[in-house]
């Protein structure tokens, strides 16, 4: 269940465009779920056209996904850290983290569920036994899931404390100026598009760090190390296209070329730092780069060498 409070400056908004910007729920899904009266307002059902005032309390009871029968598959997956609380893997660019209508298999969930047997948390449910937190399907990288309830409860509130310190690679188009810079800016479902998310001053509080690690003036891009504080949907991917250096491959928030046929956006999660949820051990596991995004930094590098 989503809790939200209107505000000073958030009120005279519609209710269904007022929920959509805070949370990530599509606003027809929120107008579907005002007409089922899954919407209080100050515990008290309102239509889609109703005005947010000032001190509104609004509950929104989210659907319940199907239930859907998850099962074990044999998917080879670089395992970077494992005991008996958790299992840390290097999930593989193209693949989905856990299933959902349409996508029943080959995900992550599917191969740690061959891996772990039946030691995975149930607080995920059925389709996201384990999962604290996600990586979009072309994002490879460092991903941690929880084999007990005690470890994922834990690892949430870290998460949740921005206690968790992750990091990422990104190859951007254009040649960055600054060396380093950070990115404070809000993020909520685009109400031009409901599969995107968008830069909008209604949305949830949005910081992404990012340091040059290369240019590639040659070719028009920049080799970015990248640390997010906090850990909305398509953050990085957002941010980025937002100040004019979208990720390589990325089609969704850049229309312009791709000139390496690249599919999906150029981010890698590179490692996390965080508290062993039962031990409380600092751990810090890193995740090598993938065998495209390496032979891609060759080229670029190998081109820059090259006397025009």
């Amino acid at each position: 269940m989503e809790l939200l409070k209107v505000k000073e400056g958030e009120e005279n908004n519609r209710i269904d465009a007022y929920i959509s910007s805070k949370t990530d729920i599509s606003r027809v899904t929120v107008q579907r779920l005002i007409k089922e009266g899954n919407v209080l307002v100050n515990n008290k059902e309102v239509k889609a056209s109703y005005k947010t005032k000032i001190d509104d309390e609004i509950s929104v009871e989210e659907e319940k996904p199907k239930e859907i029968e998850i099962k074990a598959q044999n998917i080879p997956i670089p395992i970077l850290y494992e005991d008996n609380d958790i299992i840390v893997v290097n999930k593989p660019k193209g693949m989905v983290v856990h299933p959902a209508n349409g996508n029943l298999d080959g995900t992550l969930v599917n191969a740690v569920m061959a891996i772990c047997k039946d030691s995975l948390s149930g607080i995920g449910g059925e389709i996201r036994p384990g999962i604290v937190h996600r990586l979009d399907k072309d994002t490879s990288g460092v991903i941690i899931v929880a084999k007990n309830d005690k470890a994922h409860i834990n690892l949430s509130e870290q998460i949740k404390n921005h206690q968790v310190e992750k990091t990422y690679i990104a190859l951007v188009r254009g040649v960055v100026k600054e060396n380093q810079a950070t990115i404070d800016m809000p993020i909520s479902r685009s109400t031009k598009d409901r599969k995107k998310m968008a830069v909008n001053k209604n949305g949830k509080r949005a910081v992404t760090h990012f340091i040059v690690l290369k240019r590639f003036p040659k070719d028009n891009c920049t080799l970015l190390q990248v640390k997010i504080e906090t850990g909305r949907t398509h953050q990085i991917r957002v941010h980025m296209a937002e100040i004019g250096h979208p990720l390589i491959g990325d089609t969704v928030y850049s229309s312009g070329k791709n000139l390496w046929g690249i599919e999906g956006q150029c981010l890698h999660a590179k490692s996390l730092k965080f508290k062993h949820p039962i031990t409380e051990k600092e751990m810090y596991i890193e995740a090598p780069l993938p065998e495209y995004f390496l032979n891609l930094i060759n080229k670029l590098e190998e081109n820059e060498k090259i006397i025009m």
